[in-house]
């Protein structure tokens, strides 16, 4: 029984590593505009971690492909896959910049797209955009965390570096 405990704790490890997120998501191509997004292969609980996640490379500017994990370093993620994870105003997972993992801020179905709260980890982003996640609460232009106002701010889940330059505690800060 002991040895058995051992392997299924080594086998969650595994899937939990970055090189194994393509084990529970897969990237999608809209074929009208060609834009990807990464979509859950397989069900997430609300507070899961679905993948830890580190640096390809580390930028001191913002870029419209970087995550930013201080004030002053941007970095591009790795596993590439969670690249394609794209904002919405009511996301279902939060980069967690501090612990480096990606967890489920609420349960995510099979076949779901995986989507974050830009701002909850971008102060100014290099590229602003009209937002179109339709959701009952959409923002419609994201632009980053400095944009928002603050009882706006509060309603999400924010990195810590974003809640300190804001002067903050977001409303949901601890999972």
């Amino acid at each position: 029984m002991e040895k058995f405990k051992q392997e299924l704790e080594k086998t969650l490890e595994d899937l939990n590593s970055p090189n194994n997120v393509e084990c529970f998501t897969e990237i999608r191509q809209c074929p009208t505009t060609g834009s990807k997004s990464l979509h859950a292969t397989v069900e997430f609980s609300s507070q899961q971690i679905i993948s830890k996640f580190g640096p390809k490379e580390v930028h001191e500017r913002p870029n419209y492909l970087t995550l930013q994990i201080s004030d002053s370093q941007h970095i591009i993620v790795y596993p590439e896959p969670l690249q394609y994870i794209n904002h919405s105003c009511n996301p279902n997972i939060f980069f967690d910049t501090k612990q480096s993992v990606v967890i489920a801020i609420r349960k995510i179905e099979i076949g779901e797209e995986l989507t974050f709260f830009y701002p909850s980890t971008e102060w100014s982003m290099a590229q602003g955009f009209d937002c179109i996640c339709q959701s009952k609460d959409c923002l419609g232009q994201i632009q980053g965390a400095i944009h928002l106002p603050i009882n706006i701010a509060r309603k999400y889940k924010l990195s810590q570096h974003i809640q300190q330059k804001l002067g903050i505690e977001s409303r949901i800060n601890h999972l």
